[in-house]
């Protein structure tokens, strides 16, 4: 019974750090507040903003979640003159930042909480990663 005590309270006080992290992880606070960074249909989001939340297909979305170290969806299909919305939440800071030397998607850093737009103009497909951690890749394709 002594040895057994004090594995029952590692994995209680385990169980009790997952679950505070686990809630505190999807705490899904709004966003509110919208600052444009320049006239290339940029925009970045800090939290207290409110934001428009709605659902589409995985592939057909032009909403993309940073979290767990990932895009996601990481491969999106829009049609030309959509606006994407890449929203962080990570507690680690991310970026949006387009890699094949198109005129792409180009983020501050992004704090947890904070969300980046950028409206594509031209069809194609733009890669992007997150500069700071670029083994997070994604790509938009554009079509007309």
């Amino acid at each position: 019974m002594k040895k057994i005590l004090p594995l029952v309270i590692v994995l209680v006080v385990l169980a009790a750090g997952g679950v505070y992290y686990f809630a505190n992880k999807h705490d899904d606070s709004s966003n509110s507040g919208t600052t444009s960074n320049n006239s290339s249909s940029q925009t970045t989001t800090t939290p207290n903003e409110s934001q428009s939340s709605s659902d589409a297909a995985a592939q057909a979305t032009d909403k993309v979640t940073i979290a767990d170290m990932a895009f996601s969806p990481a491969h999106i299909t829009v049609k030309k003159g959509t606006t994407v919305t890449w929203t962080n939440q990570d507690s680690v800071a991310h970026t949006v930042t387009e890699t094949d030397g198109q005129d792409g998607p180009d983020s501050q850093t992004l704090g947890e909480g904070q969300s980046y737009t950028f409206t594509f103009d031209t069809a194609g497909t733009f890669k992007y990663d997150c500069s700071i951690h670029p083994s997070m890749i994604g790509t938009v394709t554009v079509t007309e």
